[in-house]
């Protein structure tokens, strides 16, 4: 295993969820099950947390508040999968608010900043794996013939494990 700056780690990261809207927000719900919905992903800062606009008395916001690790999972039509684990808390900080606000989010906050109960979801980064297929579909179709003719495991993407803390990288 190589070990990684936690800077090039986040640098790593960011790189694969730039661009993607929405993420797939799993938490541990009332009933112990683990649920899971959609999010607006807002511009990433890059210091090592992510940042949502949510309800502060939503079932996300109740449910970080009783268990704060939460999953990440982002996909975009590209290729790349990215799953991230992290600790969930709810904020209100007006000025951040301000900052990463984006006119998109009115269809969720008609209000805007005025919306009554409107709060950040911050979730900060614990680890991160990604799945990276973006290889050309040719060089995807070459390597699967290519493990067909050989009895080979076919290895068509880029997998890579991070782990912030210890910055450490697998691929």
């Amino acid at each position: 295993m190589k070990t990684i700056t936690t800077e090039e780690a986040l640098r790593q990261i960011y790189a694969k969820i730039n661009g993607i809207k929405y993420a797939m927000l799993t938490s541990v719900g009332q009933d112990g099950l683990l649920r899971s919905r959609p999010i607006a992903s807002t511009e990433a800062e890059q210091n090592g947390e992510l940042w949502f606009f949510v309800y502060d008395d939503s079932d996300k916001a109740n449910e970080v508040a009783r268990h704060s690790q939460v999953n990440l999972s982002y996909s975009d039509n590209a290729g790349t999968h990215v799953s991230i684990s992290g600790i969930a808390r709810i904020v209100q900080d007006r000025q951040r608010m301000e900052r990463l606000w984006n006119p998109l989010f009115r269809a969720w906050f008609p209000k805007a900043l005025d919306e009554p109960g409107i709060a950040l979801l911050c979730v900060t980064i614990e680890e991160s794996e990604f799945w990276d297929t973006t290889s050309s579909k040719v060089g995807q179709l070459f390597q699967m013939a290519k493990s067909i003719l050989t009895g080979s495991q076919a290895n068509p993407a880029e997998h890579k494990e991070i782990k912030l803390g210890t910055a450490t990288g697998n691929s």
